[in-house]
């Protein structure tokens, strides 16, 4: 009978019966545990393993035909304990081929005639056929494994046309293009899954393993190329005067205009020669992207990320001059880097360069952003960009596996971006946009799909319910967790998981161990609570009993999720008094509990706020005497 009722509770998503149990875990995470390649303390396991990549790319880009060339040499190093008898190579700009399968309707002028051709596939010396008849993922068999512990030379070139109209990759206008996803890459093959198959259908996002890059970029004269890494040979694609600017800029507090846009139009800023190479470099990151124009203006500046260190990064943005918040871009990165390298997650941003680039994706890359502007809209402008910078620390600081658990990285940039919302523009307005963008139209959607555990996987999910699961959900939930443990705890845990996992690929078990093994407490119920229920926002404030100075609330959980919320206690004399509560009320999985609350007067109504946590039912959760 016992297991027919937590059975019945599991399937309603009654969490009171089953808080105590261990968290659901699928039963290829149970072998990675037992592998010991992760551990039950929420750090990576004694047998712990990535594979990695040593990539140099050669990228010629044509204008204004948007034609791109490449060539690449990977040196891709098997440090698993499996042989590895094929490749999986993913082509991500396949995306915009007619037959590719995609999760929504898109233009004509997203789509491309070929999408990406690899024209040679070289493998240890030897020429192998590469079918071309796939989407973005596709297999080559090996003449001999790949052993453990050893590598392989992979030598590539394609081509493939940049579409018309721009994603978070193509072209921005005639002459201003972005090269994101732009080189073939062997996918992640990892412990839990083996090798990622997962086609990219543009919702979703991405997985990679950190590599290192060495990269080329030939653009037309005049054309300024922007990308992930450190500019290499800045003296070689610019002229004097522009070089010795660009470097000034890599120690200056103050906004230098590297590039007008008089200088862009009169050819006075690249080295006057038909093409110019532009080489960056960058090493152990997820990726590499890259923006070229020929008529982008060109800002920079720097910031002291690490003040211990005295390190700073090079803050640069490059737009359109009629963009009137982007004229801001600079200065709101300089604040970004500096307000997170201290405050939350307060680690110091761990990379040289950081560029704002116009385009229309609102996406990030490894040291990049590309933002649309949104004209006079400062403040808006300025929480875009915030929220992407945030994507620093998820999922480049920690390599996330974006396209099954989202919510490990758009909830923590969601949560950054209300945090540093709350130093730019104070508590008030932060919290007031955060309910109107985060939260209300996911509290005030009673679809069944909103109420998805967050668990699910990202690309399991349809509809708007992948968003509030990546989003607005798992952000509420870890702002729930910091109001339960106290910011100082919280920061350990914060500290103690970030430290284990930069550079490694964690998964949601890890991020939940780690943060119960750092707060020195077991999390289960919270998480369980959090991530693997049906609960949604809704508490009822069933009954108040008013005696001498105490106040006995009855207060009812209907919708479940263990949430933080203030009592409003309004006198008769018009005074107001108000009584946190924490999501440890909800500890024991009790969907009804009585709260005890000092009062000093004659109490004339009481009000159950939950400050940002949007009430399904607000109407129930005022009293008034009589």
């Amino acid at each position: 009978m016992i297991r027919i009722v937590i059975a019945l509770a599991l399937m309603l998503g009654y969490t009171g019966l089953v808080s105590a149990q261990e968290l659901y875990m699928p039963r290829n995470i149970k072998k990675a545990y037992a592998n010991q390649t992760r551990a039950k303390n929420g750090v990576p396991g004694p047998n712990y393993w990535q594979n990695k990549g040593r990539y140099d790319i050669q990228l010629k880009v044509n204008a204004p035909s948007g034609v791109v060339y490449g060539r690449e040499k990977i040196r891709y190093i098997n440090n698993s304990p499996d042989p590895l008898n094929e490749l999986v190579i993913r082509l991500i700009c396949n995306l915009h081929k007619t037959n590719a399968p995609r999760s929504g309707y898109v233009s004509k002028d997203f789509l491309t005639e070929d999408g990406v051709t690899v024209d040679t596939l070289v493998i240890n010396g030897v020429n192998v056929p590469f079918d071309n008849d796939i989407a973005t993922v596709g297999t080559v068999k090996l003449a001999q494994s790949l052993q453990s512990k050893d590598s392989l030379d992979v030598n590539i070139s394609w081509h493939y046309t940049l579409s018309k109209l721009s994603g978070r990759e193509g072209k921005i206008d005639s002459t201003t293009f972005f090269l994101a996803y732009a080189y073939p890459r062997i996918s992640v093959y990892d412990d839990y899954n083996g090798w990622d198959r997962i086609e990219h259908m543009d919702r979703v996002e991405f997985y990679s393993d950190f590599n290192d890059y060495n990269v080329a970029v030939t653009a037309p004269k005049n054309y300024v190329v922007w990308g992930t890494g450190v500019l290499q040979n800045v003296e070689a694609v610019l002229q004097p005067g522009i070089a010795q600017r660009l470097k000034a800029s890599y120690t200056s507090d103050r906004l230098i205009h590297i590039a007008s846009k008089e200088e862009m139009s009169a050819g006075k800023v690249t080295a006057q020669k038909d093409w110019n190479t532009w080489k960056f470099s960058a090493s152990h990151i997820a990726d590499v992207t890259f923006g070229m124009s020929n008529h982008y203006v060109w800002d920079a500046a720097s910031v002291v990320v690490d003040s211990a260190a005295g390190r700073r990064a090079s803050v640069q943005a490059a737009y359109d001059d009629a963009a009137a918040d982007f004229h801001h871009s600079v200065d709101f990165s300089r604040y970004a880097l500096d307000w997170f390298s201290r405050y939350w997650p307060g680690v110091a941003y761990p990379f040289p360069t950081m560029t704002a680039f116009q385009g229309f994706a609102d996406m990030e890359y490894p040291m990049m952003v590309n933002d649309a502007t949104v004209g006079d809209q400062i403040g808006f402008a300025q929480l875009v960009q915030d929220h992407e910078i945030a994507h620093t620390y998820f999922p480049f600081y920690m390599g996330i596996n974006e396209s099954r658990y989202a919510f490990m990285d758009e909830g923590w940039a969601t949560t950054f971006e209300y945090l540093i919302g709350v130093a730019e523009k104070g508590k008030i307005a932060a919290d007031k946009f955060y309910r109107m963008f985060r939260v209300d139209s996911y509290i005030k959607d009673a679809s069944g799909e909103q109420d998805q555990p967050i668990i699910s996987q990202s690309h399991q999910v349809s509809g708007v319910g992948y968003g509030n699961n990546a989003y607005g959900k798992p952000s509420l939930a870890y702002l729930a967790l910091k109001d339960l443990l106290g910011d100082d705890l919280f920061r350990k845990c914060l500290h103690g998981y970030m430290h284990d996992w930069n550079g490694k690929h964690p998964i949601p078990w890890d991020f939940f161990n780690s943060f119960s093994n750092y707060a020195g407490q077991n999390l289960d119920w919270f998480w369980n609570n959090w991530f693997f229920s049906n609960n949604y926002i809704d508490l009822q404030l069933a009954g108040v009993k008013t005696k001498g100075n105490n106040a006995e609330l009855s207060v009812v959980n209907a919708g479940g999720f263990a949430i933080p919320f203030d009592i409003v206690i309004t006198y008769a004399d018009g005074k107001t008094k108000t009584v946190h509560q924490t999501p440890a009320l909800w500890k024991s999985g009790s969907k009804q509990v009585t709260v005890n609350v000092p009062v000093s007067g004659k109490v004339a109504a009481v009000m159950l706020d939950g400050v940002l946590y949007t009430d399904y039912t607000p109407e129930d959760n005022d009293w008034r005497a009589n």
